[in-house]
This record gives C-alpha cells, structure tokens and sequence, in this order.
C-alpha cells in the first residue's frame, strides 16, 4: 500500500523522482528504495507526509483521507 500511495502522490504532483526527493527533503536513491517497496523508518514518513502534505496514516494506508489533522494550539 504505502509504495503505492507515494507513487501516487509524486504523479499527482507532477513530480519526477528527483524533484520529489528534493521537495521531502529526502535523497533520490531513497525515494527509489521507498518506491519500490523499502520499508520508510520514522524520519522518512514525517518528510514525505510534510513535503506532500498529507498525513502519515494516509501515506500507511491507515486512512483514505489524506488531510492533515493537527490538533489545536
């Protein structure tokens, strides 16, 4: 689900896999690794769900809703 759904986001975005990894903050081998298939540790989440603004249990599969629930300060 989660290779997917990155998949999904970056095409969405218009974006190639170079210009998603430099939009996350993210190297574009690691990109490539998360795409196809490598498990995304906690760091990698956080800067995938800010750079495509999207919530972590979106990018997990977790939820079909992929806006960002923060709560209120």
């Amino acid at each position: 689900m989660f290779p997917e759904r990155l998949k999904a986001l970056r095409k969405k975005n218009g974006w190639t896999q170079r210009e998603a990894a430099e939009a996350t903050g993210m190297s574009y081998r690691g990109l490539q690794d998360l795409e196809g298939g490598k498990k995304p540790g906690y760091d990698s989440l956080l800067k995938l769900a800010d750079g495509f603004e999207v919530s972590v249990d979106y990018l997990m599969g977790r939820t079909d809703d992929p806006r960002l629930h923060q709560l209120d300060e």
